[in-house]
């Protein structure tokens, strides 16, 4: 992806539909509208999933949650939404399998009947799902659950195990993003709209501002659609300040803690919570994340933070399943994102539906698509094209359900073997490659070869080359720091310290492909080194002021 050839793109052509937000939904979109042969523009006033689709629990799933309720108020609507969650679950999976793949998940019980309730939801779930190619779950009893998760409390009386699906969020995006510029998308990132132009009421162009560069360019397109997640209002408003605000947004938030408090590859459902939700533990990587906290969240101005009592509140909530209970001192990070819930007539956030909605204002023209959640991102994504179909009168029909994602077509992991072979990088590091870039891994190791010092790690801990922040500019449209440790890498949601500490490298690399000037190289490492900062005191928990490497 190259930023200044699309950037000049939107400055030059005219577009079928021009989309703004570039997550899981307006990534989709774009990457759907291309394929049926649309002219189309991606942008985002960040980076790609910089905000909700790069702040889930990492799960594709149909939603236990919704099924029990659905079962106990005979909910037809959360049903279909579990019947569409469990369908996606295995296209996602299928269109890039570098990125996602099955987790198996415990859930402990206390008692006979609760392991027996247990055992018949999750049946009913696989049986919902169909024959995919997801393991059948079973009931375990406590040695035996003890043997797939030593670190349970000996408490329980049994376990039931079931799976579902995990993936890398912001990549899975990127992957979106990426998928679509090479279907002939004009993507760009940190290109944020700042107003529309009208004719009779309807909009005709966006007046776009560059965030790098404060340059503005008016985009033109025939129809405007708006995949801005929780941020949906205010461009609902700018284009039309008369309309009914529809989103309330839901903040939620994870905490993470070393893999050793699971010591295991399977994740645990906590099923009961003081506040009527379901939390997860799921290692991811090298860590254990626990989530997702559930209250309504009002400055969207203010990105959502990782607060004492939140922390409080995930660590209370955990203890009861795990024979050692993790402590505050043992956290390394945590990371909120915000939930697109659509209003309804619903008392509180924790029982309204994800589910979406394809909003056309009649007055504006604006498309707006509502709602969902990453599982169902596809559907989301078909149904906003459809619309978008129906208003150009150009009716193609979708074609992605079964196209493979940048990196996912013949991937193999064992593949990784072929790459210690042939280019002599550590065993760790070519499994790292293999499953952040799937089939294309084997240009990061050419990269690696070709130039002098890119095949350094950039800690010995960690399986990160140096290489990858040169690709990642050159090919993932990374333009700062925060790109590649937050979301290229995702080091920034697993290690808040440690990324501090590797900032003035990954500076230096950026630095040298984008032509920072040492001030502003300077400049980037001190603010992002400050941000993490104030991320570690705003949870309240202690600081090491060691880690800010010199700059």
């Amino acid at each position: 992806m190259n930023r200044n050839v699309n950037r000049e793109r939107l400055r030059q052509e005219s577009f079928d539909v021009c989309i703004i937000g570039a997550g899981a939904s307006g990534a989709g979109a774009a990457l759907d509208a291309a394929l049926r042969g649309y002219r189309v523009a991606l942008i985002d006033r960040g980076d790609f999933a910089s905000e909700t689709s790069s702040r889930s629990t990492k799960l594709i799933h149909g939603g236990v949650r919704y099924l029990e309720q659905a079962i106990k108020k005979l909910d037809l609507a959360q049903l279909r939404q579990v019947r569409h969650g469990l369908a996606e679950r295995r296209t996602v999976i299928r269109n890039a399998p570098h990125l996602a793949h099955p987790l198996a998940i415990l859930t402990p019980v206390f008692s006979w009947f609760e392991g027996l309730y247990m055992t018949i939801g999750l049946t009913l779930y696989d049986l919902i799902a169909g024959h995919d190619s997801f393991p059948k779950g079973s009931w375990l009893n406590q040695a035996e659950a003890l043997v797939k998760s030593p670190m349970l409390t000996r408490e329980m009386h049994s376990a039931v195990l079931y799976y579902d699906g995990q993936f890398n969020d912001a990549r899975y995006a990127l992957a979106l993003a990426h998928s679509a510029d090479e279907a002939g998308t004009a993507v760009v990132n940190y290109a944020a709209v700042t107003g529309f132009r009208r004719e009779n009421g309807r909009i005709k162009s966006a007046t776009v501002q560059d965030q790098l560069t404060g340059e503005t360019i008016e985009v033109q397109a025939t129809i405007f659609l708006n995949c801005t997640g929780p941020y949906a209002d205010a461009l609902r408003l700018l284009a039309n300040p008369t309309i009914d605000q529809r989103i309330r947004p839901s903040k939620g938030v994870h905490i993470v803690l070393p893999r050793e408090t699971l010591a295991s590859d399977y994740a645990i459902l906590i099923p009961k919570t003081a506040d009527g939700r379901v939390v997860f533990a799921i290692p991811f990587g090298d860590k254990v994340f626990v989530g997702t906290t559930d209250n309504d969240y009002k400055d969207l101005n203010q990105e959502p933070v990782l607060e004492p009592d939140e922390v409080d509140y995930l660590l209370e909530t955990v203890r009861p399943y795990l024979a050692k209970a993790p402590t505050r001192s043992e956290i390394q990070a945590g990371f909120g994102g915000i939930r697109p819930l659509i209003v309804s007539s619903r008392a509180d956030t924790k029982t309204l539906l994800r589910d979406h909605e394809v909003e056309h204002d009649p007055e504006s023209g604006l498309l707006s698509l509502l709602g969902g959640k990453w599982t169902t991102y596809r559907i989301m994504a078909q149904d906003a094209i459809d619309r978008v179909a129906e208003l150009l009168n150009k009716p193609v029909k979708s074609s992605t359900e079964n196209h493979y994602l940048i990196g996912g077509e013949n991937y193999r992991f064992d593949d990784w073997q072929s790459l210690e072979a042939h280019y002599g990088l550590p065993a760790d590091v070519c499994q790292h490659l293999m499953k952040t870039y799937g089939n294309r891994a084997e240009r990061v190791a050419k990269l690696a070869q070709q130039e002098l010092g890119l095949a350094e790690k950039l800690i010995d801990s960690q399986p990160f080359l140096k290489a990858e922040v040169v690709y990642q500019v050159r090919e993932e449209m990374a333009v700062t720091l925060r790109d590649v440790l937050a979301r290229r890498w995702r080091l920034e949601l697993s290690n808040w310290q440690l990324t501090a500490q590797l900032a003035p490298q990954v500076a230096e690399l950026m630095a040298a492909e984008l032509s920072w000037s040492e001030t502003y190289r300077a400049e980037q490492t001190r603010s992002y080194q400050q941000l993490l900062g104030e991320f570690i005191k705003q949870a309240g928990l202690p600081f090491e002021q060691s880690v800010m490497a010199p700059i």
